[in-house]
């Protein structure tokens, strides 16, 4: 769900990112009733549209940045206007922004966001417009299905920050407390063991978790997902089942209450959102918390985290069958946008999210950009690939020469990265089951004497309530 969480790869059952390949589409870019993509519109008229920017936390650079891309974009689209937004979507704030019609013509959301509003008609039709592009065809399917309609056409693309859930950690607390850094835990016994010796050697939380609104049951679920099990189920029928009350759910709350209550390693905070435990974590207040793996990019652009700091990444700890928890985010544009504005929009989702993947001259401009920054941006940091492994490699190598993020510190992750088990979100009210367990992981923190097992029973029919209102 991040995105400020999440969210994810909505497939039946578990996969190995080995197995995705690139899909093939033989279909005509052309063959909509419209014609050409740009046939309802003059592709010289001038038009202004309004995209989705940087978090409102973004240092100077990261503002550098996108201002010298906008730059850019429109010295070679003359004719089009680009004005970013500051953006973060929230779970809290989004429905009243699609619905008050403020969101930019450009916008981000979760991947598994993409169906139910695709369901809705609250996403335009970009389907000529994406297969007009020269890659229109390769992308993962499996990742593209999350933003095509049951009418097979495109409504929103895979922008960004496909990652899977990983721990991250602070490896001079590692060294502080007598631990090797370049040995991160492996198991969550491994994990409630360093946490504790980082707390009791420095007196710094050795651990902390998300606990505030939506993400605090993202993060609840990753970790249930690490130890086998889920938080819905479908039999696949189309209908699905809110199954909060998973053993895994219970096992994964108790470890927690275990840190809070019994070791003291657990941070005390339940506030903590996705872009608070970033915080909190540049700022030396904890040791290790789980989030997607992309974000470090996030660390660098607005909290101070630099390549010196001290960062390290490793693979989220997995037992009984179970794996990383995956998301990312989907480009998608806003329904009232004319032709030539949703025109417009794709050459932009082109150009500031997918052509520097996919075209070495805008890869290497896009990387020389972000490293010559000043401060410099995140080059490099490991995500799962928006098109197949093979080009991710391709393109890693067209920048290697910019790449700055310390992957050295990183290979707990990325020596797996490509064959671990992933764990796709829920696909049926993700939002709201999520939104029914965050209290749970709050009344943990917050009282020795919760009673985990009537918690989550009454979570789970809340989301199941949640589920049968959808239909």
């Amino acid at each position: 769900m991040r995105f400020n969480r999440t969210t994810a790869l909505v497939m039946a059952g578990t996969m190995s990112l080995g197995l995705l390949a690139a899909c093939s589409n033989d279909e005509d870019p052309k063959a909509d009733d419209s014609g050409s993509p740009s046939a309802s519109a003059d592709p010289n008229a001038p038009v202004e549209i309004t995209v989705a920017g940087l978090l409102p936390t973004a240092d100077d650079a990261a503002k550098q940045q996108l201002a010298d891309r906008i730059t850019a974009f429109q010295e070679k689209y003359p004719n089009i206007t680009v004005k970013s937004e500051d953006y973060e979507w929230k779970n809290s704030t989004f429905t009243t922004q699609l619905a008050g019609g403020t969101l930019p013509n450009v916008f981000e959301i979760p991947l598994t966001d993409g169906k139910t509003l695709i369901e809705n008609g609250q996403l335009a039709d970009i389907d000529q417009y994406v297969k007009a592009l020269p890659y229109g065809s390769d992308f993962n399917p499996a990742l593209l299905a999350n933003g095509q309609g049951s009418d097979g056409k495109i409504y929103a693309v895979p922008a960004k920050s496909i990652y899977a859930v990983a721990l991250h950690y602070n490896r001079k607390l590692f060294t502080d407390a007598g631990l090797d850094p370049n040995k991160p835990p492996t198991t969550w016994d491994e994990v409630r063991a360093d946490a504790k010796a980082i707390h009791d050697k420095t007196g710094v939380a050795g651990y902390a978790t998300m606990a505030l609104d939506a993400s605090g049951g993202w993060q609840l679920a990753a970790g249930a997902n690490s130890r086998g099990g889920l938080i819905e189920t479908s039999a696949g029928d189309g209908k699905y089942t809110a199954t909060l009350t998973d053993p895994a759910v219970k096992a994964h709350l108790e470890w927690l209450k275990a840190l809070r209550w019994e070791d003291n390693s657990l941070l005390a905070r339940a506030d903590l959102g996705w872009g608070e435990i970033n915080a909190a974590f540049g700022g030396g207040e904890l040791a290790m918390y789980t989030s997607g793996s992309d974000v470090y990019n996030a660390l660098v652009e607005g909290n101070g985290v630099t390549a010196d700091w001290g960062y390290g990444l490793t693979a989220i700890p997995t037992d009984n069958g179970g794996g990383a928890l995956t998301g990312g985010t989907l480009a998608a544009v806003t329904k009232d946008s004319t032709d030539a504005q949703k025109d417009a929009a794709v050459k932009w989702i082109d150009w500031w999210y997918l052509s520097k993947l996919q075209d070495q001259t805008q890869a290497v401009a896009d990387a020389k950009t972000r490293a010559e920054a000043d401060p410099a941006q995140a080059v490099g940091t490991p995500v799962l690939p928006i098109f197949s492994e093979e080009n991710y490699k391709e393109s890693q190598g067209w920048i290697k020469d910019y790449i700055n993020v310390p992957l050295d510190d990183m290979k707990g992750y990325t020596d797996v990265m490509f064959t671990q088990k992933l764990v796709p979100e829920a696909s049926a009210s993700v939002q709201d089951l999520y939104n029914a367990l965050f209290p749970v992981v709050q009344a943990v923190i917050t009282d020795k004497n919760a009673d985990v097992d009537k918690l989550l029973d009454e979570a789970n029919k809340t989301g199941q309530a949640a589920i049968d209102a959808a239909g």
